[in-house]
């Protein structure tokens, strides 16, 4: 299942983390993003970035303040930030959106309004389908972001899916 011409909003940090960012962007997806979600990130990880900005490779979204207003509404859920709210904000406008983020609110938010999401597992999946990361490496990848994070560890249907992944590649 290709990925092209898909836009996406948000960008997960693990991308980054992980030394993936330029195979990322060699999927043909349309990158949309909020400088709210860059503002979060070190400089050093913006300024990875930028390239990507530079070659239009990722769209950055400034909300006018009438728009980040709006993120204060009552349709967001409480625990959401500012920042992933605005992700939102950016998938419903652009309408047939994606959005791509491992955080559990986030996700759950976007599935009750409709908005497909995805997470590292699926990017990963893309990158290894689309020839962009070998597979040696996508297990290295997959391996050290299990390992990054308490939570992804510890969770059960996380582990199963990444088990399976390990499983599939190493067949």
């Amino acid at each position: 299942s290709s990925v092209t011409g898909v836009q996406t909003c948000a960008l997960p940090i693990y991308l980054i983390n992980l030394g993936i960012t330029d195979e990322f962007f060699g999927l043909t997806l349309d990158v949309h993003t909020t400088v709210s979600i860059i503002n979060e990130l070190y400089p050093e990880q913006q300024h990875s970035l930028n390239r990507f900005r530079l070659d239009g490779k990722i769209t950055v979204h400034v909300l006018t303040g009438e728009e980040q207003f709006s993120l204060m509404g009552p349709e967001y859920p409480r625990g959401l930030s500012l920042e992933d709210r605005s992700v939102i904000f950016i998938a419903k406008k652009l309408g047939d959106a994606l959005v791509l983020s491992s955080d559990k609110l986030l996700r759950r938010h976007a599935g009750k309004l409709s908005i497909e999401y995805h997470g590292m597992i699926w990017i990963l999946d893309q990158l290894v389908a689309e020839e962009l990361v070998a597979i040696p490496d996508a297990i290295a990848k997959i391996k050290a972001w299990m390992n990054s994070n308490v939570i992804y560890r510890d969770n059960p249907e996380i582990k199963l899916e990444v088990e399976k992944r390990l499983k599939d590649w190493s067949a």
